[in-house]
């Protein structure tokens, strides 16, 4: 868990503009840090009580608005997917603000 806030950052700063990181977790705590770091890049604050001085640096768009869950028919088949959660983000040109 130390090790992949640096790991998604240091991905998304590989990136070409356009690339997409497409991660997928298995735990909670993996799917909290992915969403929180996905919603930092992506310009949102999350549980801030102070406002911003400067407009957030946005370095990519969010692509799963939602996390991607199996599906019913998954479920039936493979019963450990239960857990598993897809996010995605893509990469805009360079750190723009928007």
């Amino acid at each position: 868990l130390e090790i992949l806030e640096r790991a998604l950052r240091e991905s998304v700063a590989r990136l070409k503009p356009g690339g997409r990181l497409v991660v997928m977790s298995y735990h909670s705590l993996e799917d909290r840090i992915v969403k929180t770091v996905f919603n930092e890049l992506s310009g949102k604050r999350e549980g801030s009580d102070f406002p911003d001085l400067a407009p957030p640096v946005v370095s990519v768009r969010i692509v799963t608005k939602k996390p991607v869950v199996a599906g019913e028919e998954e479920l039936r088949r493979n019963p450990r997917a239960r857990s598993a959660k897809l996010r995605a983000v893509e990469k805009v040109g360079g750190g723009v603000k928007e």
